[in-house]
């Protein structure tokens, strides 16, 4: 039995151990809190990842290191991502080092993405993800890790409910009976969309089959077709039993005038043609690979769905305890 370490207790970093000792592995997950997810198998560590003497102790011994880490704030990654991943890399030497990405990198496409796509960053973030799996392959070269890279889409699914578009804004409003009011883009382009289960499932593969042919490279995760955001609304509200209510997205103008003063605003000028323009991954060649098919689309809202009711249902009852609390105080 081998033990592995994964950087990050949000949802990606969560499904992501969870899978990995699913398989009898043994897990350490790490986050700067220490914070423990109740997963079996998996045993919290607290560190802080720029802390290289600390993150190189939480490795040693270690099969695998899974970076699905993202520093708290977006619109700072050009000064806060390069020294983590330069400790996350020193860290990993001798061992594997799977890191959890995204398709900034490609910048603005024309066409499907595939592995084979032109690396184009069209801004700070993918430059910033772009330097990361160019440092990580130059190791690997060297043979100082063995490194691989998985990229996914926006995410939906119950793990990522508050960092996901359609997880975080859509959904709760469609389930509220209101417009939903996506924060750019345009509501009849496709767009594909991976369920963060998905990704965890394609780690899982890679640390389970150990094949250095499949190290030294990126994979796509398995992502099903791509939808609109108005068949997005419409297929979960047909999920969810409610009235389907078209989605608006917030104009264009409107999101450019609150960047100049919000900083979160001015981050997402980057990638807002991603939600203007098809968009859409190509993921043919892991899903053949490892024989990985993706979660379907309606599938994937059930499950988000089901996952934002439960949340729902937790914060009432806790809002209720609290005041019956507070009245056995008066």
């Amino acid at each position: 039995m081998s033990h592995h370490l994964v950087l990050g207790a949000g949802g990606i970093g969560r499904g992501i151990a969870s899978a990995v000792a699913e398989s009898g592995e043994e897990v350490v997950i790490a986050s700067r809190s220490g914070r423990d997810p109740h997963l079996a198998g998996v045993t919290p560590v607290a560190i802080d990842v720029t802390d290289g003497d600390a993150l190189a102790r939480a490795a040693r011994g270690a099969a695998t290191v899974v970076n699905a880490l993202n520093p708290a704030r977006y619109w700072t990654w050009q000064k806060d991502w390069p020294p983590m991943a330069d400790a996350i890399l020193d860290a990993a030497e001798g061992t594997r080092l799977v890191t959890v990405s995204n398709l900034y990198l490609y910048g603005q496409v024309g066409e499907p993405m595939s592995e084979s796509s032109p690396v184009a960053p069209n801004g700070v973030k993918g430059r910033v993800r772009a330097q990361m799996f160019d440092d990580a392959m130059a190791r690997h070269r060297e043979g100082r890790v063995r490194a691989v890279e998985v990229r996914a889409s926006d995410y939906v699914g119950p793990e990522t409910l508050a960092t996901s578009v359609v997880s975080g804004m859509v959904l709760p409003a469609l389930l509220d009976g209101k417009t939903p009011r996506p924060p750019m883009g345009r509501a009849d382009q496709p767009h594909s969309w991976t369920a963060d289960l998905d990704v965890a499932r394609l780690v899982a593969a890679l640390i389970r089959e150990d094949d250095p042919a499949d190290w030294g490279r990126a994979w796509h995760v398995p992502t099903d077709e791509p939808a609109t955001m108005t068949e997005v609304c419409r297929v979960a509200a047909d999920v969810a039993g409610v009235e389907f209510i078209a989605p608006r997205p917030l104009p264009r103008a409107l999101v450019s005038s609150g960047g100049l003063v919000v900083p979160l605003l001015h981050a997402l000028w980057e990638t807002r043609h991603q939600f203007e323009r098809p968009y859409v991954l190509d993921s043919s060649r892991a899903q053949a690979r490892f024989g990985l098919e993706p979660t379907p689309l309606a599938r994937t809202l059930e499950l988000t769905i089901q996952a934002l009711r439960a949340s729902r249902g937790r914060r009432s009852e806790g809002g209720a305890d609290r005041r019956r609390g507070a009245g056995a105080h008066r």
